[in-house]
């Protein structure tokens, strides 16, 4: 009788502890998934514009989403390039498409925009680290 309370309590404890997980990566914050987080500050990114040719970072949806500017995670390595977490995985950014921290609306969160097939348009580091 013992044994089946403890293992309705571990079962119990793993299950809140998924649920808890799970929440934290819809939170749309960390995860850098396609369109989540782009409304918040789609305003914003539609103001961005690619260092290399001065279009848009932003394709400009919103309430249909879409968007590929999201917040996203990052950290400069020791080598002095950025790596952001790009739908799921971690990518390294090209030199080309940084740019400038001090545009960075929040200054803590990083922010990427990127297409579904994984082009980076323009990032924005951010003091939120890995």
């Amino acid at each position: 009788m013992r044994k089946n309370r403890r293992m309705i309590a571990l079962l119990a404890a793993l299950g809140f502890a998924g649920a808890a997980v799970g929440a934290w990566a819809q939170d749309g914050h960390h995860d850098s998934h396609h369109g989540v987080g782009h409304v918040e500050n789609h305003d914003w990114y539609r103001g961005l514009k690619q260092p290399f040719s001065g279009a848009s970072c932003c394709n400009v949806s919103k309430d249909g989403v879409e968007g590929d500017c999201r917040p996203t995670r990052a950290y400069l390595g020791d080598d002095g390039q950025w790596r952001a977490l790009l739908d799921g995985r971690w990518v390294p950014v090209p030199p080309r498409v940084v740019l400038d921290s001090r545009l960075n609306k929040d200054a803590i969160r990083s922010h990427i925009c990127a297409g579904k097939s994984g082009i980076i348009y323009c990032f924005i580091g951010g003091g939120d680290g890995a």
